[in-house]
Parts: structure tokens; C-alpha cells; sequence
């Protein structure tokens, strides 16, 4: 019975540990590292003419999940519309949410009082 319930308690024990024993990958899981751009670039450029042509684009893993998501997503990447993506063009830009750059900060704004409910003044 004892080894039983010993068993019991050590299975998922072990389970837990294996887990974190797996090497993580860049960018996924709880390493908290973002892949390098440049390091993707390069390995997507397979002819290293410095930029990545709509193929060469469609063949990462990632543009292989949607192709149709991909053309729209290498259109809206493409600034200059010369077919084919730059580096720069390729970096991550910042979320436009919010239409701040990355690193800045909201400005603040001036702070105004609320008018509160008028309280009658006590006369002495």
C-alpha cells in the first residue's frame, strides 16, 4: 500500500521535472529572449543578396501555417514596394497600438482638479 501511494506521489514529480529539463526554444516558452532578427533574416535569405524575395519569405516555417496571411503580411512589411524586404523592412517594428514608438512614453496629461460635490461652509 505504501509503495502504492509512493508511486502515486512520485510519478507526477517526475513528470514536472523532465519538463523542465527541455531545452527551451529562442523566443518561446519562459526564457523571456525575443529571436534576433538578424540572425532570422540571414538564415531566410538563402541566396544572401541582402534581401528576401516573397519565396524566400513564404518558405519560413511560420509563413508556411497561412500563405495567404503571409502575401498580406510581406505586402504591409514591403515600405518601398520594390519586392523584396530590407533588414530593416524586416525588423519587428513597434505596436501601433497606442501610436507610440518603442521606448517612449505616454505624455503626461496636465492634471486638472474634478469638481466635487459642493459642501456647504460652515459658518463659526
Amino acid at each position: 500500500m505504501k509503495s502504492l501511494l509512493l508511486s502515486l506521489l512520485l510519478i507526477p514529480a517526475l513528470a514536472v521535472a523532465a519538463d523542465d529539463a527541455k531545452p527551451k526554444r529562442p523566443g518561446k516558452g519562459g526564457t523571456g529572449q525575443k529571436p534576433d532578427p538578424e540572425a532570422i533574416f540571414k538564415k531566410l535569405d538563402t541566396n544572401a543578396d541582402g534581401g528576401l524575395s516573397l519565396e524566400e519569405f513564404k518558405a519560413s516555417p511560420r509563413a508556411q501555417k497561412n500563405a495567404d496571411k503571409a502575401d498580406a503580411h510581406y505586402k504591409r512589411m514591403d515600405k518601398d514596394s520594390d519586392g523584396k524586404l530590407t533588414l530593416e523592412e524586416f525588423k519587428p517594428h513597434p505596436p501601433r497600438k497606442g501610436g507610440k514608438k518603442a521606448g517612449e512614453t505616454k505624455p503626461e496629461s496636465p492634471k486638472t482638479e474634478v469638481p466635487g460635490p459642493e459642501t456647504p461652509k460652515k459658518e463659526v
